[in-house]
């Protein structure tokens, strides 16, 4: 004996229809649920203090009120994910004087230049070679970036690879 909804075709489309979407739900639920896990540890609030000399021997300090959003941008030389991004960052730096990243643990400053030489990118680059930024930032996973608001809070946090066009739109909404 069959079911009378089994022969149904609006029935069947229906079922599809809400299974599709009970599937969705759960791919956000799963991938929201990712990316508050990449984030467990990384600083809310005010930003905190970020000093030190770019590549370029410049001394770089995050200002407590940069009256401008910020980005801070962490990244590897070893980390894929970054070099997959880094043409981004390097676009975003070049149309904005208001962008710092920092190299987490990825050897003397000479090594990360020649990196970067390589590369083809140039874009200021504070040396983390011991993790301590890293570490007061609670960055356990780069990416990482940061936009920081004219207020000096941190508005925005991405972990992981974020587009250009992403970031651009964060550090907008971030001045607004």
């Amino acid at each position: 004996m069959t079911n009378e909804s089994d022969n149904n075709p609006r029935a069947a489309k229906w079922r599809n229809r809400a299974f599709n979407v009970l599937l969705f739900c759960v791919c956000v639920a799963i991938v929201l649920g990712i990316r508050a896990w990449q984030k467990r540890d990384t600083v809310s609030g005010q930003a905190p203090a970020l000093q030190g000399i770019t590549l370029a021997g410049q001394n770089y300090s995050l200002p407590a009120h940069p009256g401008h959003p910020v980005l801070v941008h962490f990244w590897a030389t070893w980390c894929p994910v970054c070099r997959a991004e880094q043409g981004s960052i390097a676009a975003i730096a070049h149309d904005n004087p208001n962008v710092i990243t920092v190299a987490m643990q990825s050897g003397k400053s000479e090594e990360i230049a020649k990196y970067m030489k390589e590369q083809g990118v140039d874009f200021p680059v504070v040396n983390d070679a011991d993790g301590n930024l890293s570490s007061a930032w609670g960055i356990t996973g780069v990416p990482a970036s940061f936009i920081i608001a004219p207020d000096g809070q941190i508005r925005y946090v991405e972990v992981g690879y974020t587009t250009g066009i992403g970031l651009r739109l964060r550090l907008w909404l971030a001045g607004r």
